[in-house]
């Protein structure tokens, strides 16, 4: 009977082993199977990377600093109690006794700013301006993850090509070396003809194992974008790229006016000036008096304390607790002036720091503002000149067709040799992968643009 049970036993946990097994494969085989779009990639990196996720845990601090910003201007509210016992000779109600007593006091303090300098008030919309700059840091730090996650998804489509490219030109090769292979087993080439062709199959294998080396590289640097392990099953979707339309694209001008009321770097950069010039107000707020009121109540209770003492040294009954905690109530209302007059020049030494701070932060502006103009002249310039190397390779990988078919002509009937053939091979090979560079050179430089425009990154027809 109990190796029966232990039978079962060891039969129920081997299936429920079996089932985990099986739910780990095949949710292994969906992510295999997976296909990601760059939208898929953008989605997963604004809320899985950690450089994200750091940036939201600032701005959330500036928004805990606000919050207590706007509470301090609530009054304060403290309550005390203390209880004391004394040991010996004491003076209890004017009598010399020899006893033990006891003490308690109770008190509630309640106190409020009615004027500060408006320190509180500017010290909110100071951490209120914090908080809108540190938003728009966090805001920045995904667009420029986006950006990245762009340039290295089109960096895998790019080696993609190029692999391709690279395997269709071997094949290409490796069937004329079987052709050169039947004309010098006929004796109509000579040996040295498939000697060349053959080393041209051998460079060419390289040049597709390099391009296999750079599609890896490229998926490696993706998947580390996106925070995940590196594994053979990632695969990305393969949008259709054909550049079918003249760009049209704003001036760099338009674009910069544009980035100006939109650019989450500018907004910062505008909202710590706005910080700054709260801090000058601040600082400049301590010149002024200040004015409070305070509300406090108290009560005490003594044993012993009697309700009478007699001529003989003698004493009457103890009064009770309560009776006491009614009798010794005690109220009070003050209000406090302070005007300053001098303090080390700690003031003035405030004001001028603060000065200074809100004129490097009006420079800081304004260098954010040259560089996002720079850099939007530097990527219009850059689309432009892409886009006519574009056209200009279009041009030259159909000349090189042209020449290399008619080489090939040639060679196929012996009218040419080797050396120029593999010669006008290579200058199309190399045209065609210039084609390749500049269709996805002119393609991340528009998408460039487009994030200056605060349009989404996306892969759409161009």
């Amino acid at each position: 009977m109990r190796q029966n049970l232990t039978f079962k036993w060891v039969n129920q946990h081997i299936k429920t082993i079996f089932i985990g097994l099986l739910i780990v494969v095949i949710s292994g085989t969906v992510y295999s199977q997976k296909v990601w779009s760059l939208r898929d990639c953008i989605d997963y990196a604004l809320e899985n990377n950690l450089q994200i996720k750091k940036s939201e845990v600032s701005y959330s601090i500036e928004e805990a600093n606000l919050l207590q910003s706007k509470l301090n201007l609530l009054p304060s509210l403290n309550a005390s109690s203390s209880y004391s016992i004394g040991f010996g000779r004491s003076d209890v109600e004017n009598q010399f006794t020899n006893e033990t007593t006891k003490q308690a006091y109770f008190s509630v303090n309640t106190s409020v700013d009615l004027f500060r300098g408006f320190t509180k008030y500017n010290t909110i919309k100071q951490n209120q301006y914090n908080y809108m700059a540190s938003k728009y840091d966090s805001d920045k730090m995904r667009d420029d993850i986006s950006l990245m996650l762009g340039q290295n998804y089109l960096n895998v489509l790019f080696s993609m090509e190029l692999v391709e490219k690279s395997k269709a030109q071997l094949e290409v090769t490796e069937q004329q070396i079987r052709n050169i292979q039947k004309f010098v087993d006929a004796g109509t080439l000579a040996v040295g003809s498939l000697l060349e062709i053959q080393a041209q199959g051998a460079s060419e294998e390289v040049a597709l194992i390099n391009a296999e080396n750079q599609l890896n590289m490229a998926y490696l640097d993706l998947m580390q974008l996106l925070e995940l392990a590196a594994t053979e099953d990632f695969k990305v979707e393969i949008p259709n790229l054909i550049i079918t339309k003249e760009p049209d694209i704003l001036s760099s001008e338009q674009i910069y006016l544009f980035s100006l009321s939109n650019l989450s770097q500018i907004k910062s950069a505008e909202m710590r000036l706005k910080s700054a010039e709260k801090g000058l107000a601040i600082a400049r707020g301590y010149r002024s008096p200040s004015l409070s009121a305070s509300y406090g109540w108290s009560t005490y209770y003594l044993n012993p304390k009697y309700d009478e003492w007699f001529q003989d040294g003698t004493h009457g009954a103890q009064i009770p607790f309560s009776e006491q905690f009614n009798d010794n109530k005690n109220r009070s209302l003050r209000f406090s002036l302070n005007i300053p007059i001098f303090n080390g020049f700690q003031t003035s030494s405030n004001i001028s720091r603060s000065k200074l701070s809100t004129l490097t932060t009006e420079y800081d502006l304004q260098l954010v503002k040259n560089t996002v103009r720079k850099s939007i002249e530097q990527a219009y310039s850059d689309a432009i000149a892409a886009y006519k190397t574009y056209n200009a390779n279009i041009k030259s990988v159909t000349s090189f067709k042209e020449a290399f078919k008619y080489m090939e002509q040639k060679f196929n009937v012996g009218l040419e040799n080797s050396v120029n053939y593999n010669l006008a091979k290579m200058q199309l090979s190399s045209a065609e992968s210039d084609l390749i560079a500049a269709k996805y050179d002119y393609i991340f430089k528009t998408k460039i643009l487009d994030f200056y425009m605060g349009n989404p990154i996306t892969l759409d027809e161009n």
